[in-house]
């Protein structure tokens, strides 16, 4: 159909027809408008307003914890000297920070440990305690796990200081 006879078509039509296809096209250009632009345009701004707020969340948390490590590292090593059994050392300790250690292998003057799931500010505090009782952190492998604010250590090897 060209222009002319759409023309002709639309003149055609009674009066009340004509103006009911007029509101009819608006409403319909109107709702094209909302539903192919206006809507996906507005969920994606929602969808990108609520990531950043959980990334800002994440970064405060991160520069919380960030602190407390440059803390614990200006601290320094533990002077404290173990006495005692360097296992039972460590299962006191974990005990007493409500940690779960899940297998733990010791060898001489060493003992790795393995922890399934553990919040990383308690794993810190751990750590801090088992510095003061002489125990030295020798190598870690941490690994962050589907809980936000947990991590799974995969090896944990301690050792007197």
């Amino acid at each position: 159909m060209n222009k002319q006879a759409l023309r002709n078509w639309f003149t055609q039509l009674a009066p009340r027809e004509q103006i009911l296809l007029k509101i009819g096209s608006v409403i319909l250009i109107i709702g094209g408008f909302y539903w192919l632009i206006w809507a996906p345009m507005n969920e994606s701004i929602e969808r990108e307003t609520k990531l950043l707020a959980q990334q800002q969340a994440l970064s405060t948390w991160v520069v919380q914890q960030q602190a407390k490590v440059l803390q614990f590292r200006r601290q320094g090593p533990g002077k404290a000297t173990l006495k005692g059994s360097l296992v039972q050392a460590v299962n006191q300790t974990a005990r007493a920070s409500n940690i779960n250690l899940t297998r733990m292998q010791p060898s001489n003057d060493e003992v790795q440990v393995w922890i399934d799931e553990v919040g990383f500010n308690t794993l810190m505090t751990w750590l801090s305690n088992l510095d003061t009782t002489g125990v030295q952190v020798l190598q870690v492998d941490i690994s962050e796990s589907g809980t936000p604010g947990n991590v799974k250590v995969r090896r944990l090897l301690l050792g007197k200081s």
